[in-house]
């Protein structure tokens, strides 16, 4: 089993990384100190398993582990931690388990046998559901070269076009390479689909505005595009904004 160690202390993953050389079958094939690096590794090695540490400076272990769920091949996640409060949030975000510090050794190879139990189909098994509780509260982006995280509540509409799906946001714009669908069906009901290439964010949608014939195009807050409404969903548009008070 391939596994990446994450941890912002470097004692503590050297105290890891000896538990681990005892335990037959594991190859430690990187470490990293942050989120942000810890999901660029993931990204790029694909490890089976992450033991993650939850509190650390910018990007934490639970942010980290809901950013790694949308990989093409998401490894496992387990926390490590000396913070037992963590536990609920740890297991919303799909970690299989949740080890207090000090770790054991007894108590880690139990976890990894767990881990190693785990099949695909319950892998799937525990993805989150549709707008579940923990959907991400940010995405993370490359924006002029570095990774960072754009809050979900600053996107003002998702525009999918060939393998890219160009978000559109307070800041400006950057493209993500996730589909269109996986993310209406985390976001639920926070963003409008208005266009089989276009989610709106339903705090963003204001109006439609007709063009030639019974055309319509979206009148979005803070946002000067007029993106267009497709036939078959000029009637939901319609309906979400007459729901919100406001008169089409």
């Amino acid at each position: 089993m391939r596994i990446l160690v994450v941890d912002d202390e470097s004692l503590a993953r050297t105290r890891i990384k000896e538990l681990l050389s005892t335990i037959e079958g594991i190859e430690v094939i990187a470490e990293a100190n942050n989120g942000l690096e810890a999901f660029n590794a993931a990204a790029k090695l694909a490890p089976d398993l992450v033991l993650m540490d939850i509190r650390m400076p910018g990007m934490d272990g639970l942010q980290a582990a809901r950013q790694m769920s949308i990989l093409e091949n998401p490894p496992i996640v387990i926390f490590t931690t000396a913070f037992g409060e963590y536990a609920l949030e740890a297991f919303e975000a799909n970690a299989v388990d949740y080890l207090l510090k000090p770790i054991k050794r007894t108590r880690l190879e139990k976890a990894i046998k767990k881990a190693k139990r785990l099949s695909s189909d319950q892998l799937d098994a525990i993805a989150p559901p549709s707008e579940s509780s923990d959907a991400r509260n940010e995405i993370l982006c490359r924006v002029r070269g570095n990774l960072e995280l754009i809050p979900v509540s600053e996107i003002i509409y998702f525009h999918a076009d060939q393998k890219y799906v160009s978000v559109k946001y307070y800041g400006g714009e950057v493209l993500i390479e996730e589909s269109l669908k996986k993310l209406e069906d985390e976001f639920g009901s926070r963003f409008i689909r208005i266009h089989r290439s276009t989610l709106v964010a339903a705090t963003f949608l204001i109006g439609l505005e007709k063009k030639d014939g019974n055309h319509y195009n979206a009148v979005i807050r803070h946002c000067d595009d007029r993106l267009e409404i497709s036939r078959r969903h000029i009637p939901e548009v319609r309906k979400f904004l007459r729901d919100k008070g406001d008169n089409y």
